[in-house]
Parts: C-alpha cells; structure tokens; sequence
C-alpha cells in the first residue's frame, strides 16, 4: 500500500509523485491502493499527482485504487468530471 502525506499541494507534488511511481513499481499484484487517510490539507495538484500514478499504473498493468479519500479531494474530482478515475478502495 501506498500512503499519501498529511500535506499535498503544489509545493509538495512533486516529490510526493516521485515518492508514489518509484512505490508503484515495487508494489506486487494488479491493484495498487494508495491510501488518503493521512491526507488533511491539498489542492487540485493532488488530484494531479493520483491522476499521474494511475497513468503510470495503468503503464505497469496495475490498476489503482485509493482508500479513505477527503470529502473536500472526492468533491474536486467531480467538480472536474473525474471522479470515476480514481476509484474507492
């Protein structure tokens, strides 16, 4: 399992990004979750950052799924029309 920081804006996208593809790559079996719980304080970049590890996953013939996401992340997702590329857990 993957595991998002408490913090994940623009300013730490890309380590935590580069953080979850080098997780994805060592992560066995063909669904990968990545899970939220920690998550407290984002932006749209986290909607970036999963949208960029499901394409990677999907690279890697993994599909991702992600536990515990926030109302506010979830809320966002539909705001732009993809929520259902970032699946439950």
């Amino acid at each position: 399992m993957l595991v998002l920081p408490v913090d994940l804006t623009r300013n730490q996208a890309n380590a935590c990004l580069k953080m979850l593809l080098q997780g994805l790559q060592s992560e066995p079996g063909p669904v990968v979750v990545v899970d939220a719980t920690a998550l407290n304080r984002f932006d749209s970049a986290a909607l970036a950052v999963l949208l960029e590890c499901r394409r990677e996953g999907l690279h890697l013939g993994k599909r991702v799924a992600i536990r515990a996401m926030p109302q506010g992340l979830r809320d966002l997702a539909g705001l732009y029309g993809i929520a259902e590329l970032l699946p439950a857990a």
